[in-house]
């Protein structure tokens, strides 16, 4: 068994910004040596998160939208008394969306939907340079 880790960086703009980053993905995947396996996405951070969407205008507006829903950015969160810095929305969303996803490796390509790219969504109140982290593991 072979594991490639490889680290890609992102400029975000904070503020639910969603990037498609399948391109960059698969471009570590046909780097690589592996043909077979399990490809990861982590994103470090704790106001950030990893999924999968169809990444189209519609559906980008959407997502946001509900999460503005679910957690509003202009609501009282305790963190923000804590430390002032106010993305306490961020960190929840975070929370929910997850820090990473994996997807199946089979004859160097990821098995995704036609129509399912993955996506950085940065939620923080800032701009960030945002770590993600590829790792294959697989032969």
């Amino acid at each position: 068994m072979t594991i490639v880790t490889q680290e890609l960086s992102f400029s975000t703009k904070g503020h639910t910004e969603i990037v498609d980053i399948t391109k960059d993905v698969e471009e570590v995947v046909k780097k690589s040596k592996i043909s077979d396996g399990l490809v990861t996405v982590f994103v470090v951070g704790s106001t950030a998160g990893i999924t999968t969407i169809e990444y189209e205008p519609g559906l980008v507006k959407d997502l946001k939208n509900a999460f503005e829903r679910l957690m509003p950015e202009k609501m009282e969160y305790a963190h923000n008394s804590t430390w002032g810095d106010f993305n306490g929305y961020a960190h929840i969303r975070a929370a929910f969306l997850g820090s990473n996803c994996s997807f199946p490796l089979k004859d160097k390509k990821m098995i995704l939907g036609t129509w399912q790219q993955i996506i950085l969504v940065d939620f923080d109140n800032r701009p960030r340079e945002r770590k993600v982290i590829v790792q294959i593991i697989g032969e």
